[in-house]
């Protein structure tokens, strides 16, 4: 990935997303989409800013698991990223409480006026996730991954199996509506 195109920053935030405590004592993690946190890692290892900030997503159904970014901070440590790069936020559980609490740490804990941070985010989540930390006064560097679009029509048209139905598609269906509903809550249309 060339990173050139991709100014510097006073952070790289990272939302919740994609890491996923499995149940019971193990320390294994489970990754359901890991492109996220490991663009996060690129970035910061290509020098794009000298903080990761990973926001503590935590679903309301599992509260008696750690926030996702306490797994985060942990795997990027074991990767040999300093401790004292990393931060993460308090528990949160949506992208509105994931923006205050990020310009709460800019504020109060590194102390940074301007808050010029790149935004690590799905790309079907990121026109929402921008406008939401914008309005927070965050100037934001966006950094969309996780693309679902295919790369092209003629695909859909040379396989006739994409016309079966499949429980992919009902979830790609799931994710599409949810972004909705997220995008009606917070009027960033």
């Amino acid at each position: 990935m060339d990173y050139s195109v991709v100014d510097s920053a006073d952070g790289i935030v990272v939302l919740s997303g994609g890491g996923i405590y499995p149940v019971g004592k193990t320390k294994i993690i489970e990754w359901s989409d890991p492109d996220r946190f490991n663009a996060g890692i690129d970035l910061y290892r290509a020098n794009k800013a000298n903080k990761l900030i990973f926001t503590g997503g935590s679903s309301p159904l599992n509260s008696g698991r750690p926030p996702e970014g306490d797994l985060y901070l942990n795997k990027a440590i074991s990767m040999g990223i300093p401790r004292r790069d990393i931060f993460t936020t308090n528990r949160i559980f949506n992208t509105q409480q994931e923006a205050q609490a990020i310009k709460k740490l800019l504020d109060e804990k590194l102390k940074l006026n301007q808050k010029k941070i790149i935004l690590v985010t799905s790309a079907f989540h990121m026109k929402r996730a921008k406008r939401i930390f914008e309005k927070e006064g965050i100037n934001v560097t966006p950094y969309p991954v996780d693309f679902k679009s295919a790369k092209s029509t003629f695909l859909l048209l040379s396989n006739p199996l994409k016309y079966m139905p499949n429980s992919i598609y009902l979830n790609k269906s799931s994710m599409a509506i949810r972004e909705i509903i997220g995008r009606i809550i917070y009027k960033s249309w």
